[in-house]
């Protein structure tokens, strides 16, 4: 993805921005953009390449950050708690395979 980006950045922008020197600089530029780290130090300056860093930064939000956010959720959220109550204590909390309470030590079935 970022090699196509780049090439097509470097036909918008080659000719008339000495920044986007040669392809391997294009491609460096989308994958700073696309991985929205964004250094500034390479911007285009034709409203067409402005476009274009318009849709990779968009991109890099669907492909990257959102994603990444979601994996970061799923991992953190807590497991959900039995609330299976113990029949002498009350206390619950238990674990699903569990067959004593962990706080009294009577059955719980």
């Amino acid at each position: 993805m970022v090699t196509i980006i780049g090439a097509v950045m470097y036909l918008i922008e080659g000719q008339s921005n000495p920044g986007f020197s040669n392809i391997p600089v294009s491609i460096y530029w989308a994958i700073v953009t696309l991985t929205t780290v964004g250094f500034g130090d390479i911007t285009p300056q034709t409203n067409l390449g402005q476009f274009l860093s318009a849709i990779v930064m968009i991109m890099g939000y669907a492909v990257l950050a959102v994603p990444t956010g979601i994996v970061t959720m799923e991992l953190v959220k807590k497991q959900p708690v039995n609330t299976t109550a113990c029949p002498s204590c009350s206390k619950e909390g238990h674990d699903d395979d569990a067959a004593f309470c962990k706080y009294c030590g009577h059955s719980l079935e």
